[in-house]
């Protein structure tokens, strides 16, 4: 019987530090003290929110012209065979979380992958991060 791989924990959040004026966050200050928001970070998620329903259109538009993958995905030692048997090389543009996974060597990850753009998290080991080093571009 064969084990299944354990998937890796992923984080659904990093954190963002923000330097923000006295007055400005006095003023956030009073709406969390008078209710319209639960804390601090409340009102930033919502205001972030608030900008990227506000530049929906342009992000959509972004997103197809430069081909990510929205969201997250996995590269399997299934997935960058199946690219080098095709005789390919795999362009990897990720908004959002690229994970490649453990089981894929440092070796196989240089032959099947021409490079890295990843807005968002990469996860990869310290040896395939190693062997792409030239092709990352965050």
């Amino acid at each position: 019987m064969q084990a299944t791989p354990t998937l890796q924990r992923v984080p659904d959040s990093d954190k963002v530090t923000v330097n923000v004026g006295l007055v400005d966050l006095a003023q956030v200050d009073l709406l969390v003290n008078e209710g319209f928001y639960s804390n601090r970070t409340d009102f930033v998620r919502t205001a972030i929110r608030n900008q990227l329903v506000a530049h929906a259109d342009a992000l959509r538009q972004i997103v197809v012209r430069k081909r990510y993958v929205l969201g997250q995905h996995r590269y399997t030692r299934r997935e960058l065979e199946e690219v080098l048997a095709g005789g390919q090389r795999l362009e990897i543009h990720v908004l959002g979380l690229a994970v490649i996974e453990d089981e894929v060597t440092p070796e196989l990850a240089g032959a099947a992958i021409a490079s890295v753009q990843v807005l968002g998290a990469f996860i990869a080991s310290p040896a395939v991060r190693q062997a792409l080093a030239d092709r990352i571009h965050m």
